[in-house]
């Protein structure tokens, strides 16, 4: 600590003038004791050092400083019961207080300034930056950090997951970003990277692979427990979070998006370039733009795929919600390919749904066309049902239908008429009647009813009765209350008094 000379010959004549002692100048001067010894030694003035007292754990200490040797991470509870094995008395946080002050520390390790050539080198890493409320659902924010490691360029994407789709897009977009594409890009040891590691052999996940292979760049994991091979990406998310995110207000993940772009074209791209503090990031940026490996003109096809099975409502479950498909894919195996906005569900190579995405929990995202068409399919298989009833009582009637059919006429309306007439008049008169219309060549209902009641009247039988008395079923079933019988002998008693005698 730098001290003004004032300061320095204020602690020289408190000490030689005043006689006070180095703890009470310290105290006073507001100042470390070790700072007051300095200057006092630089005078030439030695200080007494008060003699260390001595403590239980002396004795202890060889034998502490011995096995700490051989198994450096020991730890201090272990210890305290070996020692207090061999006779020490002192308390527990006694002995660990000393413990930690003799415990072997790592030698210092000095590291070399690491220099990217322009192109050369990107690195990227994932930073979690809370939670967002959407709906019923609680969505991890993560926010997808690349720089490139010449110019410091940062590229800042935020997703709602760290999953593979999210990791692959923020690549993409990246690039697009910057107009092109590094030789190498440096991770740590992360899933969607690296899937397993033994030494030297890495088995890298096979998306990024097939990522690596279009974009043409080569993925690097750094060192296992060697983050510092990575630090420019790590500087940039300490970065992020103190000059971007902090007390950061924002309406949803679009409106976030929208301000980290703002940011990264703005305030971080006009920081001082460490490398030459006279120029900035932009400007070196320019410089290695044109070095960056050129984009190919096939897009890359991102999207979250997944397997799904359809049960016996046409819907597929993906992400915690429920998306329509058509009826007619019930109970089959179908795929979805989801991005950020949008849900696509094919069946092999035939697109079968498209849905908006929710990040809500426990939504049904239908498609009215959807369920549309159901509604007409069940309508359409109780009027086909009641046809093949009507047909298995009469048969003459799937040629009455047909001629009607041919006509234009309305099937369903001739349907309901003719099931009407079956429960009236029973199966083999309708047959007769219906048979009797066709010759006529009056497909109709209304000619199968006027044979029905001509047939009636030559036999003579009365009107059939409909046992049918309408169609509300709870008015028909709804209990009849009796009337008392008393109020009818009042209509019959005759006027005036019932005990006096009529009178001639």
């Amino acid at each position: 600590m730098t001290i003004s000379d004032e300061l320095e010959q204020q602690i020289l004549r408190l000490y030689d003038v005043e006689h006070w002692r180095v703890g009470t100048i310290a105290r006073q001067l507001h100042l470390h004791h070790a700072t007051v010894r300095r200057v006092l030694a630089q005078a030439g003035k030695a200080t007494a050092v008060a003699p260390l007292r001595t403590s239980r754990i002396d004795p202890y200490r060889p034998f502490i400083e011995q096995t700490l040797r051989s198994y450096p991470t020991l730890s201090a509870a272990r210890l305290y019961v070996m020692v207090r094995e061999r006779g020490y008395e002192g308390c527990a946080s006694h002995f660990r207080h000393h413990v930690a002050g003799m415990r072997p520390r790592p030698a210092a390790e000095a590291f070399l300034r690491l220099r990217t050539l322009p192109a050369e080198q990107a690195q990227m890493d994932w930073a979690h930056m809370g939670h967002l409320q959407i709906g019923r659902a609680r969505r991890p924010l993560m926010a997808f950090v690349m720089v490139l490691s010449y110019s410091r360029r940062i590229f800042l994407r935020y997703f709602l997951d760290a999953r593979i789709d999210s990791f692959l897009r923020g690549h993409v977009e990246a690039f697009q970003a910057w107009g092109g594409c590094t030789r190498v890009v440096l991770y740590d040891n992360l899933k969607s990277a690296v899937l397993e590691r033994v030494g030297e052999a890495i088995r890298f996940n096979p998306q990024l692979l097939d990522l690596a292979r279009h974009l043409r760049f080569e993925p690097r994991p750094v060192a296992i427990a060697r983050g510092n091979e990575k630090g420019r990406v790590e500087r940039s998310i300490q970065f992020v979070r103190s000059a971007f995110f902090a007390a950061r207000k924002f309406t949803d993940l679009d409106d976030l998006n929208a301000q980290a772009r703002v940011w990264c074209e703005g305030q971080a791209s006009d920081r001082p370039w460490p490398e030459e503090r006279r120029i900035s990031v932009r400007e070196a940026f320019e410089r290695e733009r044109p070095r960056l490996l050129p984009l190919p003109e096939r897009e890359y096809v991102l999207g979250t795929r997944r397997t799904v099975e359809v049960g016996k409502t046409p819907y597929v479950r993906f992400d915690l919600n429920d998306y329509t498909v058509p009826h007619t894919r019930v109970r089959r195996t179908l795929w979805v390919l989801a991005d950020e906005a949008r849900v696509r569900v094919f069946d092999g190579t035939e697109q079968v749904a498209d849905h908006p995405r929710s990040w809500d929990s426990g939504v049904q995202v239908e498609d009215a066309r959807h369920i549309q068409a159901l509604l007409h399919y069940k309508a359409a298989a109780r009027a086909h049902r009641a046809c093949d009833r009507l047909v298995q009582a009469a048969p003459a009637a799937a040629q009455l239908l047909q001629r009607a059919a041919e006509r234009g006429n309305n099937l369903g309306t001739i349907t309901a008429a003719l099931m009407r007439l079956l429960e009236r008049f029973g199966a083999a008169a309708l047959q007769v009647a219906i048979e009797e219309a066709l010759q006529r060549n009056v497909p109709h209902p209304n000619a199968v009813r006027l044979a029905l009641e001509r047939a009636r009247e030559e036999q003579g039988l009365p009107p059939p009765t409909a046992l049918c008395l309408g169609d509300d079923v709870a008015r028909r079933d709804a209990p009849v209350r009796a009337h008392a019988l008393a109020d009818y002998d009042q209509i019959h008693q005759p006027q005036g008094d019932a005990d006096e005698p009529s009178q001639e």
